[in-house]
């Protein structure tokens, strides 16, 4: 891969510093002193109007007077000269700049001129970062272009922060801790460089192996999802997020009044595989546990301590925080009763005693770790009299090298303790000085074990093993409604597309007169219920537009007139088209929920779950995911709610058909997915129980789809595993096969075709002696972004009934997003069956669909079967210009292009 686009930015060789200044206080002095003192190994080139010598070094009135190339400008010069600067900075070829002061507050006019400024970045292809106050510092290189007066170490934490004056407090709080830093960037205003494209720096980065966010808002949830979740992947990331009360989320129906965008960011958050947090100490805490390998697998936690009130109000803790308290087994509880006194608590928290020897502390610790039933242990320890806390501490060092699992530790006191605590920093170990911060790092570490989960899940758009939906008929119904100036689709409407995407629903027909009604009634059969069908009214229980357990036709006619008659009062401008008809459902052993849709601003639709019926506002009973949904997402969200708690067999209740239920939650995900036209969706209520689930109301907002939101799955911000490039073929001698994106699930079946090569396939492909993938790496091959990457799968079913893999191609687009990096690999007894042409031209038009341009590789000279293939496939191939072993191979990959290339 060919370096970051971003380099110029964060590893510069050639800098100017652009208003360089002798000036005490000025920024300009600040900036360039700065520079000057951290040991920077690139040139410094000061650039000032007014002075032939800015601190020692030669000034120039202008960067295009500097005879070396400039990768990186940094700007702190007045607003109104960012124009004629960044005019200079184009012609002089300048790749990046850092725009260093705070333009935030500017009036109107001043705003124009940073457009302006701005629009001739673009035109010369200059990268900006800022405005910001703060800057960019590398102390891991000891580049500092900031006005930052404190000191930051050089370290393996990345922190990148929206706000200069939370960024300084962090890195004044970091530095008390001796924590260090790889990189520390203030985005600012994040005009141009946003979170995603440092972020994909930053993964790329050997020097960062953490990271850490401040965030406040983003522009392209898109990018910033695509590059979190590839972070999230390989580095821990912790995210502290401002402004949580802003609300993004607006809009006609009870789900959207119900979603608020602090809960959306959180759910995004999560879907990532990032952990957020609260506070800094918890942001830098977090990190460092993450840092260190502590990982869990629950949240059942143990504890054990001398002192029974310590343990109780840790055991406080935990309940307030959503830890669980471990139940310890029948075994665990034999081996305690054992080796404690015999006044010990006999339950969790585990109080073994004041007079507790070093000895009794490790068989305690040692006996919880062993429990399958715990996934922590903090260790509470009290000095009293006969204690030895600094061998107490000494054994636990120790115990924590032989356990997998988190073992937090608290020594209560402080100059007593001292000792112990400084062990415990020099050995590494996770200690606290109040029992509630552990908890809360155990609660940090079971979340982010968890969002990990979420991460690895790759849904499809529409799921392939349930009936396919009639997507032409549901979007014929919205295009219908658009076409006549309608975004609210009447419930009948509404439930034509629920029903054209195999949702059940309650039939529901208009009426536009109590003949026509009674008809209706009569064909649906009675009791039935009449509802008011309006455009203007959303509610209907609100105008009294509801009747139902109609019985008879006498009713039904008084019933459709007062309907009429009392929206009339209500709501006199209200247009109204008639009464609906539907029939009347009763199920002794239903319960109510609501399934809904949503739109965030920032992050597109959104889809609920929670309590249904009408008072959903009162009860406030949601969850949310982002799309799109699988089995392991459905089940997590309906598992929050407490209406959830209620689906089983509840009291004389028998549990509900959940599978039926489940398929809704699935079956929304694909309406969200294919039909970007869908706003908001409430089905409310929808009725559950052990026959199955019915629609019994629907209302649905529907919107045109304009500009770059036409491209597939645009709309949305976790792009869904592309099921539309699956697909059969079969090879010239005959086989079968499947071809296909890369899933998670494939990493075994990775790894054995990987081992199974042979040495000189395995070092054709990966230019070295490799006998399997590492880790990290597997986890790179399967857990895929398929907005920015593709691995395409070419599989049969062997004689066993088992998913055998062929082949693999992929590619990795460039930073830039306008060219990729394809590898290609083929199991040895299939090769000289046609595989590669075939899979490559799948390869080929996944590219076209991303809009990449090119396609590109490395190919060993000496493999003559490739470069035989990739001069039949038209790739240009021409001798590395620096490495006589290797032949770069090239592609234009033409729009629209047509496969022209068989397996036979």
């Amino acid at each position: 891969m060919k370096p970051h686009y971003l380099t110029p930015l964060f590893s510069p060789r050639n800098v100017a510093v652009i208003g360089a200044s002798d000036t005490p206080g000025s920024l300009g002095q600040a900036v360039f002193a700065n520079l000057l003192a951290g040991n920077f190994q690139g040139k410094l080139f000061p650039v000032n109007l007014n002075r032939r010598m800015v601190g020692g070094k030669m000034a120039f009135s202008s960067v295009r007077l500097i005879a070396e190339p400039i990768d990186l400008a940094v700007v702190v010069t007045a607003l109104r000269t960012l124009p004629a600067v960044m005019r200079d900075c184009g012609k002089k070829g300048v790749k990046a700049v850092l725009l260093g002061k705070d333009f935030s507050d500017s009036d109107e006019l001043e705003r124009d001129i940073l457009t302006e400024a701005m629009a001739i970045a673009r035109y010369h292809g200059i990268r900006v970062l800022g405005p910001n106050v703060l800057g960019l510092m590398r102390p891991v290189a000891g580049f500092n272009a900031s006005n930052y007066t404190g000191t930051v170490r050089p370290g393996n934490l990345a922190l990148v922060s929206q706000s200069s004056a939370l960024c300084a407090a962090m890195l004044d709080w970091a530095d008390t801790k001796a924590i260090g830093f790889s990189s520390v960037v203030s985005v600012g205003e994040a005009l141009d460089v946003d979170f995603g494209e440092i972020l994909d720096f930053l993964v790329a980065d050997r020097s960062t192996q953490g990271i850490l966010l401040h965030i406040h808002h983003i522009h392209n949830a898109r990018r910033f999802m695509s590059a979190l979740r590839a972070a999230a992947r390989s580095k821990p990331v912790v995210v502290i997020k401002s402004g949580r009360f802003e609300d993004h989320v607006t809009g006609l129906t009870h789900t959207s009044s119900l979603v608020e965008s602090g809960d959306v960011f959180d759910t995004a958050l999560a879907r990532a595989g990032v952990l957020r947090v609260a506070t800094i100490a918890q942001l830098f805490t977090a990190v460092k546990v993450l840092a260190a390998n502590y990982r869990v697998i629950g949240k059942r936690l143990a504890i054990v301590t001398n002192g029974i009130g310590p343990g109780v109000l840790a055991a406080d803790s935990a309940y307030a925080n959503g830890v669980e308290l471990a139940t310890l087994s029948d075994e665990t509880m034999a081996l305690l009763n054992d080796s404690l006194p015999r006044n010990w608590s006999h339950g969790n928290p585990v109080d073994i005693i004041g007079d507790a020897s070093p000895m009794r502390f490790r068989t305690a610790a040692k006996v919880c770790l062993d429990d399958p039933g715990v996934d922590g242990v903090l260790v509470i320890f009290t000095p009293q009299a006969g204690t030895d806390h600094l061998t107490t501490a000494q054994l636990m060092v120790g115990l924590q090298r032989e356990t997998g699992k988190p073992l937090l530790l608290s020594w209560l006191g402080d100059a007593k303790v001292s000792s112990s605590r400084e062990l415990f920093t020099k050995a590494k170990c996770v200690h606290f000085r109040a029992p509630e911060y552990g908890i809360e790092v155990f609660r940090n570490l079971a979340s982010y074990h968890h969002n990990q989960q979420l991460l690895l899940q790759t849904p499809g758009p529409l799921e392939g093993m349930r009936a396919e939906p009639n997507v032409a008929r549901a979007r014929a119904v919205i295009a219908e409604a658009l076409a006549s100036g309608r975004t609210i689709l009447p419930e009948y409407a509404s439930k034509a597309v629920l029903a054209a995407f195999n949702v059940p629903v309650n039939p529901t027909e208009l009426a536009t007169d109590a003949d026509q009604a009674v008809q209706l009634a009569e064909r649906f059969g009675y009791p039935v219920v009449l509802k008011v069908d309006s455009p203007d009214i959303i509610y209907k229980s609100d105008v009294g537009g509801v009747e139902l357990n109609i019985s008879n036709e006498n009713t039904l006619r008084q019933a459709f007139a007062a309907i009429l008659q009392r929206a009339r009062e209500k709501r006199p401008l209200a247009r109204l088209n008639g009464v609906t008809v539907q029939p009347m459902q009763k199920r002794r052993t239903a319960r109510e929920v609501m399934v809904g849709v949503a739109q965030d601003a920032i992050f597109g639709p959104v889809i609920t779950f929670g309590t249904g019926g009408i008072a959903v506002e009162v009860i406030d009973d949601l969850t949310i995911s982002l799309p799109p949904l699988n089995d392991y997402l459905v089940e997590s969200m309906i598992g929050k709610t407490r209406v959830g708690q209620t689906l089983g067999a509840f009291k004389n209740l028998p549990p509900i058909k959940r599978e039926a239920l489940k398929d809704v939650l699935l079956r929304v995900s694909e309406m969200v997915c294919e039909l970007p036209e869908i706003r908001e969706l409430d089905i409310n209520p929808l009725m559950v129980d052990e026959e199955g689930v019915l629609a019994l109301d629907a209302r649905m907002i529907v919107g045109e789809v304009r500009g770059s939101s036409r491209r597939r799955y645009s709309h949305m911000a976790i792009m869904p595993y592309p099921m539309h490039m699956l697909h059969c073929a079969t090879l010239k001698d005959g086989t079968r096969v499947t071809i296909r994106p890369v899933r998670p699930e494939d990493a075994e079946m990775q790894q054995d075709f990987v081992r199974n090569l042979s040495e000189e396939s395995r070092y054709n492909r990966y230019m070295s002696s490799i006998k399997q993938l590492s880790q990290s790496v597997l986890v790179r091959f399967t857990q895929l972004d398929y907005d920015r990457e593709m691995a395409l799968a070419m599989t049969r079913t062997n004689d066993d009934g088992a998913e055998e893999m062929l082949a693999v191609a992929r590619f990795m687009t460039d930073p830039d997003f306008e060219a990729c990096e394809f590898a290609l690999e083929v199991a040895d007894r299939w090769q000289g069956k046609g595989i590669g042409p075939v899979l490559m031209e799948a390869l080929f038009q996944a590219a076209r669909e991303q809009g990449l341009s090119t396609m590109r590789g490395e190919v060993l000279a000496a493999n003559k079967g490739m470069l035989k293939l990739m001069h039949r496939l038209g790739f240009k191939v021409e001798p590395h210009p620096e490495d006589r072993s290797l032949t770069l191979v090239s592609k234009a990959l033409q729009p629209g292009a047509e496969s022209v290339v068989t397996a036979g």
